[in-house]
């Protein structure tokens, strides 16, 4: 797919707009974070193993949240996003939580190829939960990613599944599967943190201003599980697990989920189901 930078911009305004909107829900993070809360879930974890003294770029990172929970587990942690207001919030959150991580903002595409050429490079690259979507060009960001990997490192991410994204809320059947070249827009990042309640918001959740009304539409980009897996093929990097879930984790995907223990949205149990969510380690081969 081509790299469409013009949409990424636009994406930037929405997210702008949105991140005010979602953290007025989310109940003191830095007081939560200094007590020793986290807002990772099992299945990161048990993707990631231990992170202790590792390097890891957390990529599409939003507002630091997750960079600021792995950070408390001894990584040494760089976030990156394309949003102004995110970053400055996670820098904030940085600052009153007492936990130490880099926050840069950048277009990822930007960034990656700045820190190749600058020969950085880390441990473990790490992306989740909605992040893959926003990226136009999929099999250049592997190779990006590829490039600033430590040789053996890893890719790590937990991503909402590419099924489960063909579906608007209401379980209609409204988005392609993936195709090249396709955008699908619409009206703007919306306020997921209030549909989600508490399992958004394990710091605790602050209900009010849930009419938020994205000024600035925004614009994904379908991908398929084969997209990613042979991306990584190409890139050099070696896929060593692929796990698939029936649950999501936080976000409220579809009215018909129902909020189930450990902050988990499912579908009820005399219900058929599909893949949520999937999860990906992929290990950097070669010199």
């Amino acid at each position: 797919m081509t790299l469409k930078k013009h949409l990424h911009e636009k994406n930037r305004a929405s997210w702008n707009a949105a991140t005010p909107a979602h953290n007025r829900h989310k109940v003191d993070q830095a007081a939560f974070l200094r007590g020793g809360g986290s807002t990772l879930f099992p299945e990161e974890l048990a993707l990631l193993g231990d992170v202790r003294g590792r390097t890891v770029a957390h990529l599409l990172c939003n507002c630091g949240q997750d960079s600021l929970s792995l950070a408390a587990l001894g990584a040494k942690v760089t976030g990156v996003d394309i949003s102004d207001e995110a970053i400055a919030f996670a820098r904030d959150l940085s600052r009153d939580s007492g936990l130490v991580a880099d926050f840069e903002r950048s277009d990822v595409y930007d960034w990656l190829e700045s820190s190749r050429a600058a020969g950085r490079t880390f441990d473990l690259v790490y992306a989740s939960y909605g992040a893959l979507c926003w990226l136009s060009d999929l099999a250049g960001f592997l190779r990006g990613v590829a490039a600033i990997i430590e040789p053996g490192g890893r890719l790590v991410t937990v991503e909402f599944h590419p099924v489960a994204a063909m579906y608007d809320e209401a379980l209609e059947r409204r988005y392609p599967y993936r195709g090249d070249e396709t955008v699908v827009e619409t009206s703007g990042v919306g306020d997921y943190v209030a549909d989600g309640g508490d399992a958004l918001s394990p710091s605790g959740f602050r209900r009010g201003g849930d009419d938020f009304d994205n000024p600035y539409a925004d614009y994904t980009f379908p991908f398929g599980l084969g997209d990613l897996v042979t991306g990584c093929a190409g890139s050099g990097l070696l896929v060593e697990r692929l796990e698939e879930y029936d649950h999501a984790n936080g976000a409220r995907l579809f009215h018909a989920l129902r909020e189930a223990s450990g902050r988990t949205w499912r579908f009820a149990e005399n219900a058929p189901s599909f893949p949520l969510m999937f999860g990906l380690v992929a290990r950097r081969t070669g010199a």
